[in-house]
């Protein structure tokens, strides 16, 4: 294993990682800012106010995106295992 090959795998991973994790952060900051311009209009300060919305709203969406991020782990472990005899020369 060459050192440019461990820095694009780890590349890889991370993009993916990070791939995975947008729906859920693009959700939680949508609902976030909404919930705060309803709050700063309204003058409610409470914080559960905050945090149950994004809460519901993480999890929905999780449960939306669910089977694409299964489908991307899958491929990802799939080419991992099936080109491992290549990445230990």
């Amino acid at each position: 294993m060459t050192p440019e090959f461990v820095i694009g795998f780890v590349r890889q991973a991370i993009e993916l990682t990070l791939s995975i994790a947008l729906p859920m952060l693009l959700v939680g900051l949508s609902v976030g800012v909404f919930v705060s311009i309803i709050q700063a209009a309204t003058q409610i300060q409470e914080m559960t106010l905050t945090f149950i919305p994004k809460l519901v709203a993480i999890f929905t969406a999780l449960l939306i995106s669910f089977p694409w991020i299964m489908d991307k782990l899958n491929t990802f472990t799939i080419n991992l295992f099936l080109n491992l005899p290549e990445y230990v020369r």
